[in-house]
């Protein structure tokens, strides 16, 4: 075994060759550990692989649920042979017959910045003979998460022998993220998504570690969502068969939870609301001038208040998303009522967009929660904004860096490069948008707590989705997880490691599209590898 820093370990070599297959000097993990180490030999893993859980973790069903989870993707294409746990003799045929789980903390809270950091061995045990053991060591069970699926990757089908083998091993790896948030915006308003495919679409974060859904639940397009005491909301959804039950939203919740998955929500004010005045058009300016929402009315407030009240309990995410972006006020300058109510307030059209944001703001943290804005909120009024607010970059770069001059904490999604709907973006775009760019100070740099691509949905609907969020949003998980040290060394072998990934996500029935389209999810140009294309 020899000891190398996971950005060393990977080489500098050309990748794939025809009919060479892979090229076994690569670390083919997704994304790049902290730290690991890794030798030469080839292990066999026992498909009937046993949990043994020492510590706290063991209470938990989301740690032994996981388990069983990743035991069928690791196993899926092997023959499913039977062998008693007891059976000495068949388990001595394996090399690797037992993973041993240790977690430390006695909690399954899921808050954001959850301690998600593991140690994974792959290694000989001392004694007479040679015994090999398999561990994950973490301080909660979604760091075990994270572990089991490193642990998933290093596992592979021979289809020469038919087993799953490790090949490298020994191995050890320390593994960390390098931000606390990594998100993926998933749009349920410009086109419906069924509840089992937005499971399949977090299922598929958790292959590459992503951890926040921003669920983008409601637009100007429809408002699908069940809030009980407005039951009138929901009829500015398409149909009646493409909303949302509050039960719909709580399985779609506690299933990310299982995966070590937060779920941001998003009501989008004072813009992006006409579908609210279907059921309630009383929110409407007026008839023909639909948004931003009526400011003058205490109902608009009442009913923000409502829904956030009541869907509270559905979203425990301490971060709550109340958009702000792309107000256009000339409405209520063209409304009479609202424009008296303006001149009788002293303000101008821009003085109400502030008032409307600060107060849904208010209300937010009424709830216990703290208030993520789009930035034109920052770049209109920044002094005014709570200072609790958590700042969403979008419009081009340098917005961070901005916000966290003025003590902001900041999220990064530059629509250039981290908005998915973007066709023409290529996967390399994606890998070296770089979410600190030009913050050096250390303490500034901690302010920024992530990022997030955007999968807006004009474009994408339940046919299309999987290839046009992947492969590229694989290459900004990597930027958010690994080191910035060992992406730059590696950034010779990104590609190849990239097109394993994408290939990986297929054999598990995640619909990735070729890295190397020139537009996004387009089919194949000709017949071919999957590693190669």
């Amino acid at each position: 075994m020899f000891l190398v820093w996971a950005f060393q370990l990977v080489g500098l070599t050309s990748g794939f060759g025809l009919n060479s297959g892979l090229n076994q000097s690569l670390t083919y993990i997704w994304p790049l550990p902290y730290e690991l180490t890794s030798g030469n030999e080839t292990l066999t893993v026992n498909p009937a692989l046993s949990l043994s859980v020492i510590g706290h973790g063991g209470n938990f069903r989301i740690l032994r649920e996981g388990f069983r989870r990743y035991k069928r993707i690791i196993f899926k294409f092997s023959s499913g042979i039977s062998v008693s746990k007891n059976s000495r003799r068949i388990r001595s045929l394996y090399d690797i017959s037992e993973l041993r789980i240790i977690v430390k903390s006695g909690s399954d809270e899921l808050k954001l910045g959850v301690d998600e950091s593991y140690t994974l061995f792959v290694d000989k045990t001392e004694g007479k003979s040679v015994v090999w053991e398999t561990i994950i060591e973490a301080s909660t069970i979604y760091g075990a998460l994270r572990g089991l699926e490193t642990f998933s990757q290093l596992c592979a089908f021979d289809y020469t022998t038919k087993s799953v083998q490790i090949s490298k091993a020994p191995w050890y790896i320390k593994d960390k993220p390098r931000f606390a948030y990594r998100g993926l915006l998933l749009d349920t308003s410009r086109h419906h998504f069924p509840v089992d495919v937005i499971k399949s679409i977090i299922e598929s974060m958790s292959y590459a570690k992503l951890n926040v859904l921003h669920w983008h639940i409601i637009d100007t397009d429809a408002f699908p969502l069940e809030v009980p005491a407005y039951p009138k909301l929901w009829n500015g959804a398409y149909s009646k068969w493409e909303r949302y039950t509050v039960e719909d939203a709580s399985r779609i919740v506690r299933f990310a939870k299982t995966r070590g998955i937060h779920v941001m929500a998003e009501v989008d004010v004072p813009g992006h609301a006409e579908s609210w005045g279907a059921g309630y058009p009383d929110l409407w300016p007026n008839t023909y001038c639909r948004e931003p929402l009526d400011v003058t009315k205490n109902f608009t407030f009442d009913l923000i208040s409502g829904i956030l009240s009541e869907i509270r309990e559905i979203f425990p995410f301490e971060l709550f998303h109340l958009g702000g972006d792309e107000v256009n006020t000339d409405c209520w300058n063209k409304t009479p009522h609202v424009k008296q109510w303006l001149d009788e307030n002293k303000m101008k059209p821009k003085d109400a967009y502030q008032y409307f944001v600060l107060k849904a703001q208010e209300i937010a943290i009424s709830k216990n929660w703290t208030p993520v804005n789009w930035e034109e909120t920052f770049n209109a009024f920044a002094k005014s904004l709570n200072p609790q607010t958590v700042v969403h970059n979008w419009l081009g770069p340098g917005v961070c860096l901005k916000a966290v001059e003025k003590g902001f904490k900041c999220i990064f999604s530059n629509q250039r490069v981290w908005y998915l709907d973007h066709l023409d973006v290529s996967w390399d775009e994606v890998y070296y948008a770089e979410p600190l760019e030009g913050i050096s100070n250390v303490s500034k740099q901690e302010l920024v707590i992530g990022g997030e691509v955007c999968m807006w949905g004009e474009t994408v609907d339940t046919s299309n989705v999987q290839q046009t969020i992947w492969p590229r949003a694989a290459a900004a998980a990597e930027r958010l997880w690994s080191t910035e040290e060992a992406l730059s060394a590696a950034n010779l072998t990104v590609l190849h490691r990239l097109q394993y990934f994408r290939c990986l996500l297929n054999r598990r029935g995640v619909q990735a599209a070729p890295v190397l389209n020139y537009y996004a999810r387009q089919p194949p140009s000709g017949s071919g590898s999957c590693y190669w294309q």
